[in-house]
């Protein structure tokens, strides 16, 4: 365990190498958390509602921010909306948020009461207009890029598998999703993501109490049980990335599950044996 930080929703972790803090929300409780390994030193801001995704910005101070339907962009007390995403869907909120390596937002979106296909990932240029490229999710989830970019790695979570699309980082295009790993249901629900320097993908099962790492050809290599059964996304940390850093939820678990299960809501830190990449910021 790294940091017992009892989070209703914790997710979105972001490790900022300038300041060496590792970043994450707690999605319930509409919280932005900084955290510093380093001096254990934790400040905390409040966003009125949900909040679900929390990125650097490559120039400038500040955060890119996903609250509810809004994507924002957030310095001192100042906030600017960059997109409202499906404000016509009541029933779907934002979900986690990430980078590509040319500083392009991912957003994708999920239906809270899980409304088959009423979701999708869209792209944000930094200076464009929101863009739709992948539609009729469910629950639009983990997202990351192979070491040499040539590759996009997908989760819409209800589809029980991770999927892989060809990347052209020169515009941002992709093509040919096809399934990677299929994840039997009774093993948990596929989350959130990361990927490693060799190219390997560690994926949170929601419910199932543990991470897996499976092979750049979908091959699962390695799991670890972990001490909560609702581990949500993973990032590579620490100063030379070798830490693995896995957000959890003390979310629809019973009063008697949480007697039995005092870490769930904890950030945990796992030693993989393996360096993972750099997170990318916004490039806006």
């Amino acid at each position: 365990m790294a940091l017992h930080a009892r989070d209703e929703l914790g997710e979105g972790p972001f490790w900022d190498e300038r300041t060496g803090e590792l970043l994450r929300v707690d999605i319930a409780r509409g919280r932005v958390h900084a955290w510093s390994p380093g001096t254990g030193a934790v400040a905390t801001r409040e966003i009125a509602g949900e909040v679900s995704a929390v990125l650097p910005r490559a120039h400038g101070a500040g955060w890119l921010l996903a609250a509810g339907h809004r994507l924002l962009l957030l310095e001192g007390d100042e906030q600017l909306t960059l997109a409202v995403v499906e404000g016509d869907h009541p029933g779907n909120r934002l979900n986690d948020c990430k980078c590509d390596p040319q500083g392009r937002l991912w957003a994708w979106t999920m239906s809270t009461q899980r409304t088959p296909e009423t979701a999708a990932l869209y792209r944000l240029a930094p200076g464009g207009e929101l863009e739709r490229v992948i539609g009729a999710t469910t629950i639009s989830n983990g997202l990351g890029w192979s070491p040499d970019g040539a590759r996009m790695y997908f989760v819409d979570s209800t589809t029980q598998r991770i999927d892989v699309l060809d990347f052209d980082g020169a515009d941002g295009g992709v093509a040919d999703r096809r399934p990677l790993a299929e994840i039997d249901p009774r093993d948990g629900l596929p989350d959130g993501l990361a990927v490693d320097a060799e190219g390997g993908i560690w994926l949170c099962l929601f419910g199932g109490g543990a991470v897996r790492r499976y092979g750049p050809d979908g091959t699962l290599d390695a799991a670890i049980h972990l001490p909560v059964t609702n581990p949500t996304s993973p990032v590579f940390g620490g100063p030379e990335l070798r830490t693995l850093y896995v957000t959890s939820a003390r979310h629809r678990l019973s009063v008697g599950q949480l007697a039995v299960e005092p870490l769930a809501g904890a950030v945990l830190a796992l030693e993989p044996g393996v360096s993972g990449l750099h997170g990318h910021r916004y490039g806006g």
